[in-house]
């Protein structure tokens, strides 16, 4: 044993130890190199990704934005929501099975002033009030006391005669002014009932809200008997002996 000389054989592993030791600091050097490098490069894409949006929020800023509009449902409102018919009266919902007298008054009060509209008439100048109105009479007549005898020295101030409404100058309308002044003072006038000439030429039938084609769908016996009074007069007025 003592002639052994292992020189020969630390020497290479020596080296060897050596060579690796190096290798894996270097490894690691440039892996820490890289590291960094990855880091910044992701360091400098957060930055620019930040004022990308930074800016696009500046540009949408700048854009100027439409106030936004409150609905107003007005005095009178008939929607088709996903096919069935909504109506809303002074900004309320009506329900149309269950209305109420209240809610029935206004409306038929608001169909009054539209009927000059569906008669070719002039409109009246004042809109109904809303919605306060609905619960007093289209037209109320004011009471008031016994006005003092005038003397000789304050003369009567004269009235003005009221002048008279135009005659509808169509068949229906003709024999819907008829059928106005025969149900007034009525408990028909209450129902709204209103003739119009169909598209077609023919006559539609409006009890309040429903809407009637021809006089023989109006379900109420009382009101189709009026609607034919009303004719029956139309005709002795203007095809007499016929």
């Amino acid at each position: 044993m003592e002639g052994l000389n292992f020189a020969p054989i630390l020497i290479p592993l020596l080296a060897l130890f050596i060579g690796w030791v190096i290798g894996f600091f270097d490894s690691n050097l440039r892996t820490s190199k890289k590291i960094k490098e990855a880091e910044a490069a992701a360091q400098a894409a957060i930055k620019d990704a930040q004022e990308k949006i930074a800016e696009a929020e500046a540009r949408l800023a700048s854009i100027p934005q439409e106030p936004t509009r409150a609905d107003d449902p007005g005095i009178l409102r008939i929607k088709n929501e996903n096919g069935t018919l909504t109506l809303d009266l002074d900004g309320t919902r009506v329900n149309a099975a269950s209305i109420t007298p209240a809610q029935r008054k206004r409306l038929i009060e608001i169909l009054t002033y539209l009927r000059p509209w569906l008669e070719g008439r002039p409109a009246p100048i004042n809109a109904p009030a809303a919605p306060s109105a609905s619960l007093s009479p289209p037209h109320p007549v004011p009471v008031s006391p016994t006005p003092p005898t005038p003397t000789s020295a304050q003369a009567p101030t004269p009235k003005k005669e009221t002048e008279p409404e135009a005659t509808p100058t169509s068949l229906v309308g003709q024999i819907n002014a008829i059928l106005q002044k025969q149900i007034a003072n009525t408990p028909l006038a209450s129902k709204g009932i209103i003739l119009m000439e169909s598209p077609s030429g023919g006559v539609n039938v409006y009890v309040g809200i429903n809407k009637y084609e021809g006089i023989d769908q109006v379900p109420n016996e009382e009101i189709k008997a009026a609607i034919r009074a009303a004719i029956a007069e139309w005709e002795k007025k203007y095809t007499p002996g016929l």
